[in-house]
């Protein structure tokens, strides 16, 4: 059954919860991310979140959303295609943040369909926290690569990268990761129901593999300071598996509005790329 474009425009209750230094640390835990920023109670400032804890204020938001019965989403045919995050405001321990969905965009296509969620929080203030666009790819009746959703065209050439970064993803990545992220998607940690779902076993979550990324951004291009990262977009173009070491490449584009704006792609150990288009916009 298709998704039902009746429910574009539906916007869904608020979602509010409170913010603790526990939590931050965990989600930075579990993608091997030691920053002082996350833990050091005593540096100027004091602690704040990863940027990428965003995912963990909007995920009841965003599974209200996905729930609706009235949309139809198959599960086993779901994979995550693009994210684009903003972080206009630190999220610190105590904060109260209120997060909400809306569904923006339903599109059918010959392999499948895009759906786009609006995700939006603030704080106690009224101060934005996070903005996101969720992008889902429901995969249609013909086979093809799970997180390949439609064709797009050639990545442009670049010439050599300003940097380039490797990490390995640890074996128990994925089971970390689920507890910390709160997403239950049994592909991360079941292999019969990955492998169900045409995947080769489990796979890491895509927004596992994008706050590794965001680890590269934060410690080589704003100096270790989190709070300098503005806006993180990924495409998730092949499933990571765990164990695997990947490489992120990193090209500067500029200047826009008085960020910095790089571009950077992500491999696995065959050369092919798990993460393409990647923007990152840092504060000057």
């Amino acid at each position: 059954m298709p998704l039902n474009k009746a429910c574009v425009g539906r916007e869904y209750p608020p979602v509010t919860i409170t913010l603790t230094a526990d939590a931050m640390q965990k989600y930075a835990r579990a993608y091997n991310d030691g920053n002082p920023a996350f833990f050091d109670a005593n540096r100027a400032g004091g602690v704040v979140a990863p940027p990428m804890f965003g995912v963990v204020v909007t995920w009841d938001a965003l599974m209200k959303a996905m729930m609706d019965p009235e949309l139809n989403v198959d599960l086993l045919r779901l994979v995550h295609g693009e994210q684009d995050m903003e972080f206009p405001t630190p999220m610190r321990p105590g904060d109260v943040v209120t997060a909400t969905a809306k569904i923006v965009s339903i599109e059918h296509k010959s392999t499948g369909e895009t759906m786009t969620v609006e995700l939006k929080a603030t704080n106690q203030k009224g101060q934005p926290v996070q903005k996101t666009h969720f992008i889902i790819f429901i995969r249609g009746s013909r086979k093809r690569d799970a997180a390949s959703p439609e064709a797009r065209p050639a990545e442009p050439e670049r010439g050599a990268p300003l940097l380039t970064v490797a990490q390995t993803i640890d074996k128990d990545q994925t089971y970390r990761y689920k507890e910390a992220s709160g997403d239950p998607n049994p592909i991360h940690v079941d292999e019969n129901v990955a492998k169900m779902a045409g995947l080769p076993g489990i796979i890491v979550h895509g927004l596992c593999t994008m706050a590794f990324t965001s680890k590269v951004v934060i410690d080589k291009l704003c100096g270790g300071d989190p709070t300098r990262l503005k806006r993180l977009r990924v495409r998730f173009s092949r499933p990571v598996l765990p164990g695997q070491t990947i490489t992120t490449r990193v090209w500067a584009e500029g200047e826009r509005e008085g960020r910095k704006i790089f571009a950077y792609e992500t491999f696995n150990p065959e050369g092919q790329a798990v993460i393409k288009g990647g923007v990152a916009e840092i504060a000057t």
